[in-house]
């Protein structure tokens, strides 16, 4: 594992991150394209956490978990499209970002990111249990066992990020300091490093195999055990409604986990800067737009209260 530079080598102080473009014209284009993105993704999930707030028919822990989703996501494309360095950086003359602005980027954007990968899981369980067991649901998911799932999984994302940041941020960089991507992402920095990262990698690749394979292999089961389940209900409305409850956070998982799983599992040999670029929008930027239309355009429990809360009066579905 890398070691601190020698006294005679010089020490990266600060990154330039190369983003998508050098040409001011696309850049002012990707300015517009990005802001618009950020600004739906966050109105969006602010709006789902708003009706789950207000709505006291929404007050059950299925939309408790989605109100913690919307949270994350709303964080998560907030650390990355907000200021440092998306946005700014598109139409700023200089697209540096202090070694400790990198750190921290660094940190919370994984955090996050780890956070949503076990908190997939937790969702899952909710389903799990208001199917297989749907007189017991709420004595099962009591409000004191969701908010220790929720605090569980927001705590374990942020101590691995730990691990993660501390590794790739205590390698000595000592030139060139020219980041190929838009936001301090792991991997793109670790290779600026003027050491070898060998086993660093192999740090990450056992956590990535515990924070994203292990979680999605719970999401399996649990959908094999839902799947079964549901095949026993003799009703085919009754069937219908149990897909449906569960086609949301299916399609949620695929978007997140298809490219997570890409980016953080994959051999380092086939590591390719443009293309990495490309793929982090899908998991960073896009779930995070598309999460509230996928929860809301299938749920007639949040357009009923959103219906309410605009003073439409009661709706009759």
């Amino acid at each position: 594992m890398g070691m601190l530079p020698e006294k005679n080598q010089s020490w990266v102080s600060e990154f330039v991150l190369l983003g998508f473009s050098s040409d001011p014209m696309s850049n002012r284009v990707l300015f517009f394209v990005f802001l618009l993105l950020y600004l739906s993704s966050v109105l969006g999930n602010g709006l789902i956490i708003a009706l789950i707030c207000l709505d006291t028919h929404l007050h059950t822990p299925m939309y408790f978990f989605l109100c913690v989703l919307s949270v994350l996501d709303t964080s998560y494309i907030t650390t990355t499209m907000h200021q440092i360095p998306m946005l700014v950086h598109l139409l700023a003359h200089s697209r540096t970002i202090s070694f400790a602005g990198c750190w921290l980027q660094m940190y919370v954007f994984c955090a996050l990111g780890l956070t949503k990968c076990i908190f997939f899981v937790v969702m899952a369980y909710d389903r799990y249990v208001a199917i297989c067991y749907p007189l017991c649901y709420t004595i099962i998911l009591n409000w004191r066992l969701c908010t220790q799932l929720a605090a569980g999984t927001w705590a374990c994302g942020f101590l691995f990020s730990l691990v993660h940041t501390f590794l790739t941020m205590r390698l000595p960089y000592c030139g060139p300091n020219r980041i190929n991507h838009y936001f301090c992402e792991g991997p793109s920095v670790r290779n600026l490093a003027c050491t070898d990262t060998q086993l660093i990698d192999m740090v990450d690749l056992i956590i990535s195999v515990f924070v994203v394979v292990t979680p999605l292999s719970l999401i399996l089961a649990s959908y094999i055990r839902i799947t079964l389940a549901i095949l026993k209900i003799k009703s085919t409305q009754g069937c219908c409604k149990a897909f449906s409850t569960c086609a949301s956070h299916l399609t949620v998982v695929t978007l997140f986990y298809a490219p997570v799983t890409y980016i953080y599992t994959r051999p380092n040999s086939s590591y390719s800067p443009e293309q990495d670029k490309q793929i982090s929008l899908l998991y960073n930027v896009f779930t995070a737009l598309l999460n509230p239309m996928v929860y809301s355009l299938r749920n007639k429990d949040i357009k009923r209260a959103f219906l309410k809360v605009m003073g439409c009066g009661r709706v009759a579905w």
